[in-house]
């Protein structure tokens, strides 16, 4: 029986996206060479070759002796990672005869092959099932352990497989196997719990209360005090007052994880938001996203979740200055010589930082050593166009011993997330959107939604001409205003709403 041309569709990852492949194998009735493989293949796929002929003799198959070519469709578009060894092990078999199916057109393929034909997980599953459901396929064949997370992705059969064996008799129609179905609602009500509270923080009612307002309106916060004084447990805390993850965004934040091989493997889909906390020594390509080939940095790995960047001034001017485009349009683009890529970066800012070098300057229990002009330069490591984008500057003092002591409890994150979602509420009821909170309004928005009486409209002026903000600030400063008149429930901004946002300004007192 002669060869043939075999057609398969496979799928490779750029960025976050899968993009539809194609895989050919051509069988070739005579001639004596090793195998070709063309369409701009990275050396993780060339080698492939090797690991597909072990795996195919190891289970009982034979791998052509004649020359074979295999193309990877479109040929422009460079293809990495292991996931195309399922699809050209297949493709062989249907190209030598091993195998007949009328059923592979109807599956996207993709895996990883062990030498004794088992498979492996492969990063991008979620991202594969959503590009198999686009191009109107009827499933996808994927390795068993990546089932689970392909599977939060509706309307799509997803077959996964633990041999190459079995992947075979599927599609010859000789296996029949169950498509692996997950109630998406049910994983996050499981899944989306915290194990830290609000109540364990002593003390920092205000700070507290300034963390509410971030939360309820999406903005990013600074948080300025001595060391020991609860700046990181009050970060770390604060998801568990943020709205819980609906079915979309935890779908995005998985496919940020899973693209990057960083989605742990028993967990199929992320249900609470993710915190992230790079060291002040992490790169630009760690912090922002990067490499020769582009990878999500930890902006994007805090999508729909905090970014907490502790001892903020530490980190490099010239990294902290990158922040700027994610935290204006919540994505980061990266530009190559050969090509462009974009992630998410929907995040909330949370930095902290010692008021000077040796963290005391506002502390009354300890000394303070340095001099005016030290506290001056170590503040001015941020620059005035990063800290007009920080929306709530809040001072954080240090802790009485009395309120250390205290057997009383502060207020809950139970009682703070009720409050943060009746002022969601209002905020998705006014902008008619779930994907638009008082932080992300425009300017068209903010002259809209924020108006001002008389009084409130004398203290705004005021404020603007003595601290000297710009406009930006004066935009944050009505954010941040309207989002306190929705946690009490106002239809309207007041003069006590706008004088507690202008004194979340702190350090444009120093700028």
């Amino acid at each position: 029986m002669l060869p043939m041309l075999a057609r398969l569709h496979s799928l490779t990852l750029l960025g976050i996206d899968a993009v539809a492949c194609e895989v050919e194998v051509d069988v070739l009735s005579k001639g004596l060479a090793p195998p070709t493989m063309v369409g701009l293949p990275d050396p993780a796929v060339r080698e492939s070759i090797d690991r597909i002929r072990s795996a195919l003799y190891n289970c009982g198959y034979e791998f052509p002796k004649t020359r074979c070519v295999i193309n990877l469709a479109p040929a422009d578009i460079r293809k990495e990672g292991p996931a195309f060894d399922l699809p050209i092990a297949l493709g062989i078999m249907l190209a030598s005869r091993q195998l007949a199916s009328d059923t592979v057109d109807d599956y996207l393929v993709a895996g990883e092959l062990a030498l004794d034909g088992s498979l492996r997980p492969v990063k991008g599953a979620i991202s594969m099932a959503i590009l198999a459901r686009q191009e109107k396929r009827r499933g996808i064949i994927l390795p068993a352990a990546n089932a689970r997370e392909a599977a939060m992705v509706e309307g799509l059969e997803v077959i996964g497989v633990r041999q190459l064996n079995q992947a075979v008799a599927f599609l010859a129609g000789v296996l029949t196997i169950d498509p692996t179905v997950v109630d998406v609602q049910q994983t996050l009500a499981q899944a989306s719990r915290y194990d830290v509270d609000f109540a364990d923080v002593r003390g920092q009612e205000h700070a507290k209360r300034a963390l509410a307002i971030a939360a309820a309106g999406g903005h990013n916060i600074l948080m300025i005090g001595p060391p020991g004084s609860g700046k990181t447990m009050l970060a770390k805390r604060l998801p568990t007052i943020l709205p819980p993850l609906s079915p979309e965004e935890s779908l995005e934040t998985t496919r940020v994880y899973s693209s990057s091989g960083k989605l742990p493997t028993d967990t199929p889909l992320l249900a609470v938001r993710p915190v992230r906390s790079p060291h002040h020594s992490a790169s630009a390509a760690a912090l922002i996203g990067g490499g020769s080939i582009p990878q999500a940095g930890e902006v994007s790995l805090a999508h729909h979740g905090v970014l907490f960047l502790d001892e903020f001034p530490e980190f490099t001017r010239s990294i902290l200055e990158t922040l700027r485009q994610p935290m204006e349009d919540g994505c980061v683009t990266i530009v190559r010589a050969n090509g462009r890529m974009t992630f998410p970066a929907r995040f909330m800012l949370v930095a902290a930082m010692n008021p000077c070098p040796c963290g005391y300057f506002t502390d009354s229990q300890r000394r303070c050593r340095c001099s005016p002009h030290q506290i001056e330069t170590y503040t001015s490591r941020l620059s005035g166009p990063l800290v007009d984008r920080i929306d709530m500057h809040v001072e954080v003092p240090a802790v009485p011993f009395t309120e250390l002591r205290s057997q009383r409890d502060g207020i809950d994150s139970v009682t703070l997330r009720a409050q943060v979602l009746a002022a969601r509420d209002r905020q998705y009821t006014r902008f008619r959107s779930h994907a638009t909170v008082n932080a992300h309004m425009s300017a068209r928005q903010v002259k809209s939604h924020c108006k001002l009486d008389s009084a409130a409209e004398a203290i705004l002026r005021q404020a603007v001409s003595e601290m000297g903000l710009s406009a930006r600030a004066h935009d944050k400063i009505l954010r941040v205003a309207r989002t306190i008149a929705d946690l009490e429930a106002a239809a309207d901004i007041t003069v006590d709403h706008l004088a507690e946002a202008v004194q979340y300004r702190k350090l444009d007192r120093r700028l």
